[in-house]
């Protein structure tokens, strides 16, 4: 699923000149069909079984199911009859002809998009083939299925601003911020949420636990510190695997249906904007610190993961990952290393050629006195963190991971 050639071109044209009154529609169209993409759009409103933009999908949420509306060009079910202005009120505040939508679509990352770009969508979204699938009900409790609610919501929680330039920053790193946290509104699942179930602005990009795995850290300290570089980046955002690790449950569709399609200029922005550096960073030294086979995890290590993993935890192509230098097992709380021991992971594929074999669940085979002696090995020999975790510690990790898969489930 790669844009072709004439198509990047044309991208790249557009997002490095703002567009003008002067822009064809078919220009706009063509912009607005890669925002769409940047934006993940499709893959929220798109049920398996349904044409693409009409809708159905379930967000669960803790109260209740969110269900995405139809957004083709249907005007009976989907957004056909909207103005700009109406499609603008929905992006920017969340206020749609027919009421006020619940922040499961993201307005409150989108109101950061510049009016050029809405416009482009706009046009894009009119474009697109009209989908005769009507929407389907929420399932909420009581008071949340009330929409008048939201306008206090939004009136606490939510600030319509314009994507605003850090004057103290490059271009390139303001393109960058614009793409990460406007259209590709990383933040909605990378930043924990408030009491009020807004994001936390104090811990931006900080990482939240979604659905039984934890939406990592991706501030620059983080990163940097688990020496990612823009290659790196650019490979796990564009292919789904790098040096530092694959992506796996709700990332992996992020992959595929956007951040893949970003073009080469889009894509640096992005790096450098999440590394806060524009210049080329070096990769660290792999950590390797040797086996010892007296630890009681030595053996469970070999039993349970180095046969797909290998020996020393190099990987095998094709088949599995590396441990060597992994970003998922190099985190100060192991929680997605629990989690794929626990929830495993399914076949991930990146291309004909490309992907991973999936890896089973260990749930009902390793106890928690195991889990702990696992991870603790894995620790050990392939990061510097440290490898004195206790049964408790790792108990109470577990059960917010089946915490939050049951959460998902209702």
């Amino acid at each position: 699923m790669k844009m072709n050639v004439n198509l990047l071109k044309l991208s790249a044209l557009f997002l490095a000149l703002p567009l003008t009154a002067n822009a064809t529609e078919n220009e706009l169209v063509e912009q607005g069909k890669y925002l769409a993409k940047l934006g993940d759009c499709t893959a929220c409103h798109t049920i398996d079984e349904g044409q693409a933009n009409g809708g159905g999908l379930p967000f669960t949420t803790p109260f209740g199911i969110v269900y995405s509306t139809n957004i083709s060009s249907d005007e009976e079910f989907g957004i056909g009859h909207y103005s700009l202005e109406d499609f603008t009120d929905a992006m920017r505040d969340g206020i749609a002809p027919k009421g006020n939508l619940y922040p499961a679509m993201p307005y409150t990352s989108y109101h950061l998009l510049k009016d050029h770009d809405i416009e482009a969508l706009y046009r894009y979204f009119m474009s697109t083939k009209p989908v005769k699938q009507e929407n389907r009900d929420n399932d909420l409790m009581f008071p949340t299925n009330i929409r008048m609610g939201l306008k206090a919501w939004n009136l606490v929680n939510h600030d319509s601003k314009v994507f605003e330039a850090n004057a103290d920053k490059s271009e390139k790193w303001n393109r960058g911020s614009y793409i990460v946290n406007g259209l590709g509104h990383c933040g909605e699942c990378h930043t924990p949420r408030d009491v009020m179930f807004a994001m936390d602005q104090s811990r931006h990009f900080e990482g939240e636990l979604i659905g039984g795995a934890e939406a990592s850290d991706i501030t620059p300290k983080e990163l940097n510190r688990q020496g990612w570089t823009k290659q790196d980046l650019d490979d796990v955002l564009r292919k789904g695997y790098s040096r530092k690790g694959t992506v796996f449950a709700g990332m992996y569709p992020v992959v595929f249906h956007s951040f893949s399609h970003l073009t080469k200029d889009d894509m640096s922005a992005v790096t450098s904007y999440l590394l806060d550096n524009d210049g080329e960073v070096a990769a660290k030294s792999d950590t390797f610190n040797g086996h010892d086979k007296s630890d009681p995890g030595y053996d469970l290590y070999k039993g349970y993961c180095a046969g797909c993993h290998g020996i020393n935890g190099e990987g095998k192509p094709n088949v599995s990952p590396a441990l060597i230098a992994n970003a998922t097992i190099d985190k100060a709380i192991p929680i997605n290393t629990l989690s794929v021991m626990l929830n495993g992971v399914e076949e991930q594929r990146y291309s004909h050629t490309h992907g991973f074999y999936a890896m089973p669940s260990y749930r009902d085979t390793l106890n928690v006195k195991q889990l702990t002696e696992l991870t603790n090995y894995i620790r050990k020999v392939w990061t510097k963190q440290p490898s004195d975790l206790t049964e408790s510690q790792v108990q109470e990790w577990v059960d917010k991971i089946e915490d939050s898969i049951a959460d998902a489930a209702h």
